[in-house]
């Protein structure tokens, strides 16, 4: 693809989760604008499948990147942020994409369960802007994006773990726009609603569960990955110079009413004792 002057040319962009979903869309996004990209996530399959589907995507003298990283692991993703400094000279580009989802009442949330999405969701998110934050600083300035939720924004029922992660994003992004300002370097995050991935394939499959959140949607249909893309890029752009500190809801107007009902799937997967409080621990 010929290079016409893109917004985004000679710059140097980290995606996690960039395997497959957000992570993925947001890559090509990046790609399309004339960016250098590496994406990170833990299948290798994935990733090698990944960097195929998105080569049409690259522009001239761009190049898109894949490494295997477990973004609950510092090293590896301090390792692996040096990797892309390395291979672009730089990094101005960051978006914290790789997450996990759990469905299960409190009463009923094996720790391990909870730790494990904390561990990734949150602790990964927090990596990613520890060590792309300070080489995008190193490198002039530029711009992080979180993938957060509208479970961030509106309570879940049934999904503690993965809402009290997503709010604990927004409010990482607001702590770390707030200091790295002065570097030059803008946080942001997007809460995307219901949006068509592998981690929600069984929020589609259940019929009264995706009937509720359409019902909470102004615009009522469910979102895409390139829908997420187009925000994360927007924030990540020059046009967006001047934003820092927002969590942008893309959700169909879902943040305007409630959070959805997960309990028909917390009863298939916990029972009526776990749903209704009478689980004992």
């Amino acid at each position: 693809m010929a290079n016409h002057e893109l917004p985004l040319s000679g710059k140097i962009a980290y995606v996690t989760g960039g395997g497959s979903g957000i992570g993925m869309a947001c890559a090509r996004s990046f790609l399309r604008d004339g960016a250098s990209v590496m994406i990170v996530g833990r299948s290798v399959d994935k990733l090698d499948a990944a960097a195929e589907a998105l080569a049409p995507d690259v522009t001239d003298g761009a190049s898109v990147w894949a490494r295997s990283v477990d973004v609950a692991e510092e090293n590896a993703v301090r390792d692996s942020v040096a990797a892309a400094i390395e291979l672009g000279g730089g990094l101005h580009l960051a978006v914290a994409a790789a997450g996990i989802g759990a469905l299960a009442p409190v009463i009923a949330t094996p720790l391990p369960e909870w730790q494990k999405v904390i561990d990734t969701n949150l602790t990964g998110t927090f990596l990613t802007f520890k060590h792309a934050g300070a080489a995008i600083a190193r490198s002039g300035g530029g711009a992080i994006c979180a993938i957060s939720s509208i479970a961030g924004v509106r309570t879940h029922p049934h999904g503690a773990a993965y809402s009290v992660s997503k709010a604990g994003i927004d409010m990482l992004v607001r702590n770390t726009a707030d200091e790295l300002g002065q570097a030059g370097v803008r946080v942001n995050s997007v809460c995307p609603g219901l949006v068509d991935t592998e981690i929600c394939a069984g929020l589609f499959a259940t019929d009264a569960v995706l009937a509720d959140y359409l019902d909470q949607m102004p615009i009522r249909r469910t979102g895409t990955v390139d829908d997420v893309a187009e925000a994360v890029r927007y924030l990540c752009s020059p046009q967006a110079s001047w934003i820092t500190g927002v969590s942008l809801s893309v959700d169909g107007g879902e943040h305007l009413r409630r959070g959805p009902d997960w309990s028909p799937l917390a009863r298939m997967l916990h029972g009526d004792d776990a749903v209704e409080g009478r689980h004992a621990p």
